[in-house]
């Protein structure tokens, strides 16, 4: 598959790349798509949530009335759950939601992610994109001139580049990633992929 490559002004430029059809032309996945993103959302959570059980409840341990003769069921501790304050009966504890995916699922969750984006057109090769410093101003004139301007918009970067992460911080809807970073749930979120140049290489070989 051949794309025009575009600057950053939104013109098409004299250069074409190649986006290999293992990646970018395959029957896509979706429930590969669906494993992955499920394992990335869940690896996010904190699992940090805990309610305090009968164990973990303060107060007295004494016997709140006598074994028999009350004419009401037999009670013996204050904390128990059946009362006003006492414990949480099976509450949450802290815990890891993450589960082990297959790399080869989610490689293949990827090439169909970025299949499906492909297909329908969502995916713009740019030829550079860096900034003498950071510069919220200057990143909106490049979404602007690509009509990217308030759109969910994943640009992948074949580096770490501060200037360009710094400027697009600010930007709702813009998230900057690199090509060895890159994974499904951010590519299904995005309305457009942005692809700069000199990471279609690297999406290859990572993928590949």
């Amino acid at each position: 598959m051949d794309i025009k490559v575009v600057d950053t002004k939104g013109k098409e430029t004299s250069k074409k790349v190649t986006l290999a059809d293992s990646i970018y032309g395959i029957e896509p996945n979706n429930h590969a798509i669906y494993l992955d993103v499920k394992q990335y959302l869940a690896a996010n959570r904190q699992g940090t949530h805990k309610s305090k059980e009968r164990a973990d409840i303060a107060g007295s341990t004494r016997k709140i009335k006598k074994q028999k003769g009350t004419g009401t069921a037999r009670a013996g501790s204050i904390k128990s759950p059946v009362f006003r304050g006492g414990g949480r009966v099976f509450g949450p504890r802290p815990r890891n939601y993450d589960f082990k995916l297959n790399t080869k699922v989610k490689r293949l969750a990827r090439k169909s992610a970025l299949s499906l984006k492909a297909k329908s057109g969502d995916i713009i090769v740019m030829s550079a994109m860096d900034f003498a410093a950071p510069k919220t101003k200057e990143f909106m004139n490049v979404m602007s001139s690509n009509n990217l301007a308030y759109e969910k918009v994943l640009i992948v970067l074949p580096e770490d580049n501060t200037n360009v992460y710094k400027s697009s911080r600010n930007v709702q809807g813009a998230n900057i990633v690199t090509a060895d970073s890159l994974n499904t749930y951010e590519i299904v979120n995005a309305n457009k992929v942005v692809i700069i140049e000199g990471a279609v290489e690297k999406i290859e070989n990572t993928l590949n």
